[in-house]
């Protein structure tokens, strides 16, 4: 058992999200007792065991399943194929009696990168870390990452080199606030050139940076290229514009799209990103 917990933190010190199956009930012949543990990570990887068999073989698979949910939920099987019992789950086994699972969700949030360790990017690491996000920095200048203590990772590396390595991790979410505009179109760009998909990315501009932006865009890549996740100007319209209320402004707006909640007023400017596109 202490081999699973240590397992746990290994995939929380690297953001990797999991799923804890406990047996919290069981009746009749069972080959697993209450208490037994099993731990299956994002990739797929289990250590302990609720009994072996289909039973475990379906766990898993289910755990495969929650972790994409990001949900916890308790459940009950039969072990005997065919054989009927309310509220539970027929499973291909000769046991014959009952077992309830508790599937218990461990992991952060969401994994958010920030391209980009100046002073937005700093003070906007500082807020999420307090709502439970793995962050991710990324710059390629060495000593401004000597001034992030928070983030979770940090990685000295050429801005879309690191996306040429790593790709994003699905359903994440990349706020683009590097020290140039080059590097910010290196990056969306190299987001879109890989077809990836994040739930959201935010990119720090101006009005005026970001018509050239969407002109260059189009002209590259077409008309038809899903910008439904592309928020700038980045953050919701808020009034600050010292570097702690962008982050408030910024965090404020993924929290939002995390939650899928509508009717904010987003600094995002629709038409001059549809006007852009190529006639």
């Amino acid at each position: 058992m202490i081999g699973l917990y240590e397992e746990l933190i290994k995939m929380k010190d690297s953001g990797e999200p999991a799923m804890m199956v406990t047996v919290v009930e069981m009746t009749g012949n069972t080959p697993v007792a209450v208490g037994k543990k099993m731990l299956v990570g994002e990739s797929g990887t289990a250590f302990g065991t609720v009994g072996g068999g289909a039973l475990e073989l379906f766990a898993k698979n289910k755990c495969t399943d929650l972790i994409k949910d990001r949900v916890s939920m308790t459940e009950k099987y039969v072990l005997s194929e065919g054989k009927i019992v309310e509220g539970a789950e027929s499973l291909p086994m000769a046991c014959g009696g009952t077992v309830k699972l508790f599937y218990e969700y461990i992991g952060v949030r969401g994994h958010i990168y920030i391209f980009g360790a100046g002073h937005v990017g700093q003070a906007l690491i500082k807020v999420l870390k307090t709502m439970n996000f793995y962050v991710t920095v990324i710059d390629a200048r060495e000593d401004m990452l000597a001034h992030v203590l928070e983030a979770d990772r940090k990685v000295h590396m050429s801005y879309a080199d690191f996306i040429d390595k790593e790709g994003l991790r699905e359903q994440s979410y990349v706020v683009v606030c590097t020290p140039s505009h080059k590097h910010d179109y290196n990056v969306v760009n190299k987001v879109l050139e890989l077809n990836l998909t994040p739930k959201y990315m935010g990119m720090l501009c101006s009005e005026v940076k970001l018509r050239s932006f969407m002109k260059k865009t189009f002209e590259r890549f077409g008309d038809d290229i899903d910008l439904s996740y592309f928020y700038s100007p980045i953050g919701l319209d808020t009034g600050g514009d010292s570097p702690a209320e962008i982050a408030i402004s910024i965090s404020s707006e993924i929290l939002a799209i995390s939650y899928h909640k509508k009717g904010h007023c987003h600094m995002r400017k629709d038409a001059i990103i549809d006007q852009n596109r190529m006639k």
